[in-house]
Parts: structure tokens; C-alpha cells; sequence
């Protein structure tokens, strides 16, 4: 059964999955040597990694580093175990990486450690998983927008940003 992997720019929710975690700890292992020799710490973050959250089908991880020109160290050792480098991928403040070519399976996101993509990333995680009432606004919210904007990922990404951010402002 296939449990990850979306085509890309297309929108298309799962259910959450509990394999997911063990997928993120199998590719952790993979990058835990880079992070060792380049970066401070690793999570697992974006929607696969709340119980309960619906998802788009990628496991997203970031990768922290004192400062964000040590994340230009890891683009040759991630393009050697599959992932092609997207630049910040319109998010200044990051480096981002795409695993599974045409049919995404992981995202890593580079970007400082405690920074504020950072804190935002692991906050807003932390939130969903203790604030049940809040992770069930956020699924419907990406229902709706998965419906509207299943071919324009951008899109569906930029519409969630209010409500992200009201979750924020409740984490501060």
C-alpha cells in the first residue's frame, strides 16, 4: 500500500497514517550523519507529523543550523540520497529539498535553528497535537481548500496562511 508520495504541484489529502512516523525515523537515519557533521538538530514537521491531521502525502523535515549559510554544506550530500535542491522555493529564510522527482515523497526544509521558520515549524506542530479543537478547524479548512485547489499547490498553501497564523498568535 502506498502511504506517501504526491504528484507534484497537485493537492490531494490522506488520512493520517501511522507509518508515517516510521517513515520519518527511517529517513532521519539517512540524514542524521549530515546533521551530525553540519546542523543542530532535526523534527519532523508539517501535517504527517500530527496524529490525527489530514495531509498532503509528504513527509516534511527540517533541519536547523546556527546560521543558514552552513545549509548550503548539505546540497551536494542530499542531491547523493535523491533530493533535488529548490532553493527556498519562495520562502526567503530556508533552503528546500525535494525527494521522488515527479511523485513527492519528503521535503526538507534548512533553515535556522530557533529561528523564527523554525520556532513556527515545531510551535505550530506542538499546538496541533495538544489542541484538538484547533487541528480539526485546521483539517476542514484543507479539506475545503484541497477541493478548490487540487491542481495549484501554491495556491492551497498560501489560502492556509491566515488561519496558521491565528494558531501562532494562540502559541505566543
Amino acid at each position: 500500500m502506498k502511504v506517501i508520495g504526491l504528484q507534484n504541484k497537485k493537492v490531494k489529502l490522506s488520512n493520517y497514517h501511522p507509518s508515517w512516523k516510521k517513515l520519518y525515523e527511517e529517513e532521519k537515519g539517512k540524514l542524521l550523519p549530515l546533521v551530525e557533521m553540519f546542523g543542530l538538530d532535526i523534527e519532523h514537521v508539517g501535517s504527517t507529523s500530527v496524529p490525527g491531521a489530514k495531509a498532503k502525502p509528504i513527509i516534511d523535515i527540517a533541519i536547523g543550523v546556527k546560521n543558514l549559510e552552513d545549509g548550503k554544506k548539505f546540497i551536494k550530500p542530499l542531491e547523493l540520497l535523491g533530493y533535488e535542491y529548490k532553493h527556498d522555493a519562495g520562502v526567503k529564510g530556508r533552503h528546500y529539498f525535494c525527494k521522488g522527482g515527479e511523485n513527492e515523497t519528503h521535503h526538507v526544509h534548512i533553515e535556522e535553528f530557533n529561528g523564527v521558520i523554525w520556532k513556527n515549524q515545531v510551535e505550530f506542530r506542538d499546538y496541533l497535537v495538544k489542541h484538538k479543537k484547533s487541528l480539526a478547524e485546521y483539517n476542514e479548512l484543507k479539506e475545503r481548500l484541497a477541493k478548490e485547489f487540487k491542481d495549484n499547490r501554491r495556491e492551497y498553501t498560501l489560502q492556509k496562511e491566515d488561519l496558521i497564523k491565528s494558531i501562532l498568535k494562540k502559541v505566543k
